[in-house]
């Protein structure tokens, strides 16, 4: 008989609609926001509230669902679950209900993760009344276009998704990916996005690279075969959490690595030194060595000889590692 009722209030808790609601009231649901955005490694509020059209006059308990898609698309997942004043949350514990004021169901996040943004739907079930609102989470960031040290298209869909994980970041969305065109990125080689198509962002259509006389914009080959074909890739990095050092040094790569060490640092990957263009403002005319073997240097002044008339990190592609460059070493901050 206990065993009976434990299975019974469990199941209560995460499915059992609480009494009917009088005839005649409304439940509504809304946010303030449909799209939150926010840093990586930090913490994101995501906005919900739910109210009685006329009001009742004592709090009622409802269950309050929180689930989230990924912005790559996919299936939804469960992230929180409340009913009253319990609650259970799903995953990695980064997640709680805010319920500052009656009615707040806001879902509050920490320590955000690349992989964190998406579709976040907010559902309320009161009685037979059940509505729901979904709220986009988008970090700040910044794409950049990689390539395999072999040169071009010579990455899968997974290799894709490697190559950008071993560099700091994530692959790419389309969102993410048009948000940069229109601030200019401009990039001949078509890559892998998140949703397994294939697009490359055009700001000067010439014969050769988006074709002579069409609009700018941002290409399209559609959904390619993911373990087939081969590509480059688009990759999309957060916020910047940390140090970067610029030893003035010429070396080779494994001198350059010894080097960042003797620093208490790492040598650093592309995406850290994309982060630390983006958001601290390096400006180092000198290129360096980076995790991958690749030669870059960050521009946000540009100058004469030191690169073409726009901001952006530079490469030089892979040189071998024997030849002499600085190097760009990279220390985590704290949280």
């Amino acid at each position: 008989v206990i065993i009976v009722l434990y299975l019974e209030m469990c199941f209560c808790f995460f499915s059992c609609r609480p009494w009917k609601i009088k005839l005649g009231v409304k439940l509504h649901v809304d946010s303030a926001q449909s799209s939150v955005f926010a840093a990586k490694g930090g913490p994101a509020t995501v906005p919900c509230r739910f109210w009685y059209e006329p009001e009742f006059s004592s709090p009622r308990e409802v269950r309050v669902k929180w689930s989230w898609q990924p912005a790559a698309g996919g299936h939804e997942t469960d992230v929180l679950v409340a009913f009253g004043s319990r609650t259970r949350t799903f995953g990695e514990g980064r997640v709680e209900l805010r319920q500052d004021f009656p009615g707040d169901a806001a879902l509050v996040l920490t320590e955000l993760q690349l992989n964190d943004t998406g579709r976040y739907r907010c559902e309320v079930v009161d009685g037979l009344e059940d509505k729901s609102i979904s709220v986009n989470l988008e970090l700040q960031g910044v794409v950049f276009p990689y390539q395999h040290p072999r040169g071009r298209y010579h990455m899968s869909f997974l290799g894709a998704q490697q190559a950008c994980e071993d560099q700091g970041a994530t692959l790419a969305t389309f969102t993410q990916l048009l948000q940069a065109w229109k601030e200019g990125l401009h990039w001949c080689n078509a890559g892998w996005l998140a949703d397994g198509t294939v697009q490359y962002p055009i700001t000067q259509p010439r014969t050769s690279c988006g074709g002579h006389g069409l609009a700018p914009g941002v290409r399209s080959y559609g959904r390619r075969q993911l373990r087939l074909h081969r590509y480059d890739v688009f990759c999309f990095t957060s916020s910047f959490r940390g140090e970067a050092s610029v030893p003035s040094d010429k070396m080779n790569l494994t001198e350059a690595r010894q080097a960042c060490q003797e620093l208490g640092a790492e040598i650093a990957r592309v995406g850290q030194l994309f982060a630390a263009w983006k958001f601290a403002g390096l400006d180092h005319c000198e290129a360096g060595w980076l995790a991958d073997g690749s030669v870059r240097y960050p521009i946000t002044r540009p100058r004469t000889n030191c690169g073409p008339a726009e901001p952006g990190v530079r490469t030089f592609g892979f040189p071998p590692p024997q030849q002499k460059h600085g190097v760009y070493c990279y220390r985590a901050g704290e949280d």
